[in-house]
């Protein structure tokens, strides 16, 4: 068995058949069909039905994606490790990332890293909750997640630090709220209006729990996209909660921040495999939790 193999196996996966994968790969396709034949051949199972002009991941081929992720990412490791030596951290590690927390923790880790280990790329993969960044980490697509979860992330094989509690904040158009101070109560959200994300983010978690005990909130626009968030707030289509990582840019912009008294918190977590790990994954877990 070859890693070439492999890799184009997991490209048929990842790009839904044969012409779409030969085409990313800048390989002919009758090579890569018997690149596959031979694969199929030594493992002694079919990994593809074909249909017509199109092919279906065969149940032994399902079984197999992940473990074959998880293989060319070992190699890789391994191949890191070797230039590793003698030259200083180099390499590249995938992270994960829900959209708040490549905001913060993430960046902060990358600058940090940056200046750590020069020689370390770190490329970043956004997910919508918590539960994708997990499954990302536990297929083989990235090596390492960071995400915020009510409960510690489990998965095969999984490791899980706890990182910080990330507090989610109520960002409103200027004059707003003409309390005084930096913090509200829930009780001051009646009769307000949002701007939220759709489910399954925290924060809509947050907007339906607080809508169903405090009452009267009202959905003004619903996104797909967190970045958007802000601007809509600015142009006083609603209030938003937002994570404290994007309180600097929220205030900057000139919308009001506060605070919820009591706070509202999320734990934040890093993930990543047991294992073995490339010279950059481990730089980059062990520059996340000196930062704790």
């Amino acid at each position: 068995m070859e890693r070439r193999q492999l890799e184009y196996f997991v490209a048929i996966v990842e790009h839904g058949g044969f012409t779409h994968a030969a085409q990313a790969l800048h390989v002919a396709q009758p090579s890569l069909s018997r690149a596959i034949t031979k694969l199929e051949h030594e493992l002694g199972v079919e990994l593809f039905h074909r249909v017509g002009r199109n092919v279906v991941l065969s149940s032994a081929g399902e079984m197999l994606a992940d473990r074959a992720r998880l293989v060319l990412r070992d190699l890789d490791a391994m191949r890191a490790a070797a230039r590793s030596i003698g030259e200083g951290v180099v390499g590249r590690v995938d992270v994960a990332a829900t959209s708040s927390s490549a905001l913060e923790p993430v960046t902060s880790i990358i600058a940090e890293l940056h200046d750590r280990h020069p020689g370390v790329v770190v490329s970043t993969s956004s997910a919508l909750a918590a539960a994708e960044v997990i499954a990302m980490v536990v297929q083989g697509r990235c090596e390492v997640g960071v995400c915020g979860s009510a409960e510690r992330p489990t998965g095969r094989g999984l490791v899980a630090h706890h990182l910080r509690d990330e507090e989610f904040l109520l960002v409103v158009p200027p004059g707003t709220i003409t309390t005084e101070g930096d913090t509200v109560t829930r009780g001051q959200l009646r009769g307000m209006r949002f701007v939220v994300m759709k489910p399954p983010t925290a924060a809509r978690a947050l907007f339906d729990r607080l809508a169903a005990t405090v009452g009267d909130m009202t959905i003004a626009a619903e996104v797909g996209d967190r970045s958007v968030v802000l601007p809509m707030v600015l142009k006083g289509i609603g209030a938003g909660l937002m994570p404290d990582g994007w309180a600097d840019l929220a205030e900057r912009a000139g919308a009001d921040v506060y605070r919820f008294s009591p706070p509202e918190r999320l734990p934040q977590w890093l993930v990543y495999r047991r294992g073995q790990l490339a010279a950059a994954t481990r730089a980059f877990i062990d520059t996340t939790l000196a930062a704790r």
